[in-house]
This record gives C-alpha cells, structure tokens and sequence, in this order.
C-alpha cells in the first residue's frame, strides 16, 4: 500500500523536473500512432467491453475510476486504437476528481511505452478476473503476443477531439483586506489545517487561465468548491493571480510550492510529501529503492 502511494510522490518529483514536457514524449517515441483524438467509442461507452463501458459511465457519474481500470482503458486507446496518449488523457484527467496532472499524464505515458520500457495491456481474461466479469470474443480475448502488430479494430476506428469545454467560472472578486497575511488555496491546495490557528485572510484561486489550459468538468470544480468549505471563512477568488496581487500586497501572499502556481508571488511554503526523498529518478524503482531506506518498518 505504501507503495502504491509512492508513485504519486514519484510522479510529482519528475512534474518539478520535467515540467511542462510531462505533456510530450519523455523517453521514447510512441508508435504506432494513427491520430492525435480520443476514441469515439471510448468516449461514447460503446467498446463492447462491458467492464470498460461500465466503469467510464461511473467516472461521468461519480467522477471516480479503479486505477487498474485507469490502466485499461489507456491501454486501449494508445495501444489497441493507436492514439497518441496525449488527448485521451486529457479527457480522463477533465472528469476524475482525484485529477493529479502528473500522476495521470506520466502513468499514460506509462502505459504507452513513452517512460517504460514496453506498452501495457490488458485482456480480456485479466479484466474479467479483476472485475468479476465473464465476457469472451471481444477484440481484447487474444493471447498477449497477438497484440504487437494487431490491427485497430473495427469499434475503435473512429475518433473525435477532447472538448470537455471550460467550466462555468463566473467572475468572483471578493473584498480583501489589502495589509493583511492572505493564505493562496487553489486546485492542488485545500488543506483545512494549513496555519489553522492563525489570523490570515484566507482565498481559494481559481484562475481561468489555469482551467482552460487544464480543462475539467463542471462536477471537479463544484468538488473542489464543495471541499473548500471544510476551511473556515475561506473566500472564493475567480480570476487570476495578477489581479489577486493588486488587491493584496505580495509581501502578504502566502502559498504553497507547486508547479502549476510557479507563477506566483509573495511567500512560498513547502508543500507536505510522503518521502524526504527528491530528485528526478529514471524509473520508479529507483525512487522506491531511496525511499525504503527512510521508512521505520
């Protein structure tokens, strides 16, 4: 278990080294690729395999998706559909509550040989053992070696392009108090015991800018909204930093480090990690190696 929580740890280590290239191809090359869109099919819930279908109308519902499936339905579309893992990732990182870009971008890139060293798949006799199904001739019931150099299927041909569309983020300016400590929450920050005791004015950013280059849908923003209100008189800021910053001194700005906000300015805090371990690793293991010797087993 803890190890399963290293790789976020991981993954943010290479977001802080690579920075915006998590988005390209960091080590190899995917081929093949046949388009640069996300798999109508995938999209619509109509693969054909019942386990996948289902658990992409659960992800719209509930904004919730097994990891395990998280790997199939990448499998699927970069490795069966032949599209470039880029879009399709995209479109799940716009519907996942959990939505870490790191996380979801390089674990793509995982599946899709672009930071390992072979393509991921699954088949149809592993997704019915891990998800008590008992489905049989689908274009995923084949031995594992027919897979290099199996033709797209039928069901997969068409694509279409990620348009999630940006969400609804009316403008909201609330007064602040020019002079006083003002505590920046955001997307990847809602801490509720962040300086709790303290007498801060405290803002939950939401820059438009941020979501319409890293669009989610409306039910991820009204989650996090939703979440906000566990931190006491915090207010809601729609608008960019730039214009937070005219409204309270820098010197009074207080954040967490993070990619996404490097843009920022005023006071920057470390963020909290599982490991004290930092550094760009090549391979996970290598992380996990330099990690296990921190931990008091």
């Amino acid at each position: 278990m803890i190890q399963e929580l290293a790789w976020r740890d991981y993954w943010q280590q290479i977001w802080i080294a690579k920075g915006d290239d998590i988005t390209i191809d960091l080590k190899n090359k995917q081929l093949p690729v046949a388009h640069l869109q996300v798999p109508a099919a995938v999209v619509n819930m109509t693969t054909g395999i019942e386990a996948v279908d289902a658990a992409i109308k659960e992800l719209y519902e509930t904004g919730y998706m097994h990891n395990h499936m998280r790997m199939y339905v990448a499998s699927i579309c970069c490795n069966v559909a032949q599209a470039h893992w880029l879009q399709p990732a995209r479109w799940m990182y716009s519907h996942l509550l959990d939505g870490d870009l790191a996380s979801n971008y390089l674990s793509w890139q995982w599946v899709a040989a672009t930071f390992s060293r072979k393509k991921y798949y699954a088949n149809q006799q592993n997704i019915n053992k891990y998800f008590n199904t008992d489905q049989k001739n689908t274009f995923l019931d084949v031995d594992y070696h027919k897979f290099e150099g199996m033709p797209i299927p039928e069901v997969l041909k068409e694509s279409i392009p990620f348009n999630t569309g940006s969400p609804l983020l009316k403008s909201n300016r609330p007064i602040l108090e020019k002079n006083k400590t003002t505590l920046i929450y955001n997307y990847y920050n809602l801490d509720a015991y962040w300086h709790r005791s303290k007498d801060v004015q405290r803002v939950f950013l939401l820059e438009p800018s941020f979501f319409g280059k890293n669009p989610v849908s409306q039910k991820c923003i009204d989650f996090a909204i939703d979440l906000s209100e566990n931190i006491d008189d915090i207010k809601i800021y729609v608008g960019e930093f730039s214009d937070l910053a005219q409204q309270v001194k820098k010197e009074c700005l207080v954040y967490k480090e993070h990619p996404t906000n490097q843009h920022y300015e005023g006071h920057e805090e470390p963020r909290d990690w599982m490991f004290t371990v930092k550094g760009y690793f090549p391979s996970f293991f290598a992380f996990w190696k330099r990690c296990k010797k921190t931990l008091k087993l």
